[in-house]
């Protein structure tokens, strides 16, 4: 009975509890809504992230250590220009031009690159070059259209230790100068002046050529060597001979002829018989921080990122790679038998090609706060083509025909002697404001060629003025450059005039 009384009585207490608990609970009153959550903060939005430098390209790695890769670079360079041409330029057949406004592609490009040991490397340039309305094609006497897109480069190379590497196949090796072995991708000026391309499409494809090349750093000190084969020249020859055909006035393009007489005019071309192998070398010493050379390719400004002195010098020799006639040699047109070989009937004077030159490069920071830097770059060619040789170059030549002076054309090289230099200054980091840099710039062509002589037997010296700005969007990955250039229009030796010629270039680099 006592059991049952203390039972009762716990249960009691327990109820007791649980009910006082749950009455602590007021339930909502009937027709009203919970009050609302607190209110959360929105999230922080993202800042926009900043672009990646591109200085090895789209590289796919094919090794996790990355030692092992695939490498892709690819560049794109469109002109609208303005240009006064020289004298008598065609835009089509019949139709004179005095000046225009042109638009046209510099340069479309790809590099494809891949190491998969340290000791090997293979890579492939490719694209095409000067395509606008009247130029460039795959028939280049006619039109623009359908460029050739053809192979720059194509190089296995194999490092034999830190101090050497060698390489084979369709390499751009080149001697002479720092400049000869230029990179278009990070040019300071517009362009390249192309004297310092004197043999381009002639001996070379391109500036480019089949061969073995060694390369390689000792220290401060870097070199270049190759020997290659010269391309045919392709010149406008006559070597089976035919009474009344369309070149019996001039026979291997050396002479004219007065009364059925071809005569020399002592004007050496590239000679089509050239077999001799091609000597190249280019060799520089940095004073400051050591450049990259896993590729050919020289840096055209740093943009300050580096610290850069190197002076060099290089050469290129071709036994025999010339040809010409003296103005003594007199040939009767009318004694030449149908299929005559004209390389025998006709006598020639054979000449090596001997090209120097000499220069230096410095680019450098000024001020680290404002991220200011200097460019400057000088270089002196000596070349030797034979007697009064002189070549007409026009980049993207917006002139029609086959007129050595149509359109833009100037000297491009010739016997004798050239100076060029460059400089530029990037200017204070803020002055386009925070997402473009501004780089101003001026360049100076002066060449003294024995081929162009005025009727007194004076020497006419060829001057080119370039005066221009990049605007640096992302580097030179994206940019955009003015320039003008004052260009000299030989047409008439004792009469040069000057022509302006405005181009605005949009270049993306990848």
């Amino acid at each position: 009975m006592q059991k049952n009384r203390y039972t009762l009585a716990l249960t009691g207490l327990l109820l007791a509890g649980i009910g006082s608990a749950f009455g602590q609970v007021a339930p909502p009153a009937v027709g009203t809504s919970p009050p609302p959550a607190e209110p959360v903060a929105p999230p922080t939005p993202v800042a926009p992230a900043k672009s990646a430098a591109y200085g090895p390209g789209m590289k796919v790695n094919l090794s996790p250590d990355g030692s092992k890769y695939l490498r892709f670079l690819l560049w794109t360079q469109v002109y609208a220009r303005f240009n006064e041409n020289n004298t008598n330029t065609l835009r089509g057949p019949n139709n004179p031009k005095s000046s225009q406004l042109d638009f046209g592609i510099r340069r479309s490009r790809m590099v494809i690159l891949a190491q998969l040991s340290p000791r090997f490397l293979v890579y492939t340039h490719l694209g095409i070059n000067n395509q606008n309305a009247v130029s460039g094609g795959v028939s280049p006497g006619v039109d623009g259209k359908k460029p050739q897109f053809f192979i720059h480069e194509a190089v296995t190379e194999y490092k034999v230790n830190k101090y050497v590497s060698l390489g084979a196949g369709l390499h751009y090796y080149n001697g002479i100068s720092r400049l000869t072995n230029a990179s278009t991708t990070s040019i300071l000026t517009m362009d390249l002046p192309l004297t310092n391309f004197p043999t381009i499409d002639a001996l070379d494809q391109f500036a480019r050529w089949i061969g073995v090349y060694a390369k390689g750093r000792v220290g401060k000190f870097d070199y270049r060597v190759s020997m290659s084969d010269p391309f045919l020249t392709n010149l406008p020859t006559n070597p089976n001979y035919v009474a009344g055909g369309v070149q019996t006035g001039n026979p291997l393009a050396l002479g004219s002829t007065v009364g059925g007489v071809n005569r020399g005019t002592n004007a050496a071309q590239y000679n089509p018989q050239n077999d001799g192998h091609v000597y190249q070398g280019y060799f520089s010493y940095n004073f400051l921080e050591p450049e990259a050379n896993l590729l050919p390719y020289t840096q055209g400004t740093y943009l300050g990122t580096k610290r850069v002195l190197s002076i060099g010098a290089g050469f290129m020799y071709n036994q025999n790679g010339m040809y010409s006639r003296s103005s003594g040699s007199a040939v009767t047109l009318a004694n030449l038998t149908p299929g005559a070989d004209l390389y025998a009937a006709v006598p020639t004077e054979k000449h090596d090609i001997k090209l120097f030159g000499a220069d230096v490069f410095y680019d450098a920071p000024l001020d680290t706060a404002s991220r200011t830097a200097v460019t400057f770059y000088g270089v002196y060619y000596n070349y030797n083509f034979g007697p009064n040789y002189v070549r007409f170059v026009g980049a993207e030549n917006p002139g029609y025909g086959g007129v050595a002076t149509r359109g833009n054309a100037v000297p491009q090289s010739g016997t004798g002697g050239s100076v060029y230099g460059q400089l530029g200054f990037l200017m204070p980091k803020n002055t386009l404001g925070k997402k473009a840099r501004l780089q101003p710039y001026v360049a100076y062509l002066h060449s003294n060629y024995e081929g162009l002589r005025t009727s007194d037997g004076n020497i006419k010296g060829v001057n080119v003025y370039d005066l221009g700005a990049n605007v640096l969007i992302d580097g030179h990955n994206a940019k955009v450059t003015l320039n003008y250039r004052a260009r000299p229009d030989f047409t008439n030796v004792n009469d040069v005039k000057y022509r302006p010629e405005v181009t605005l270039q949009t270049q993306v680099f990848l």
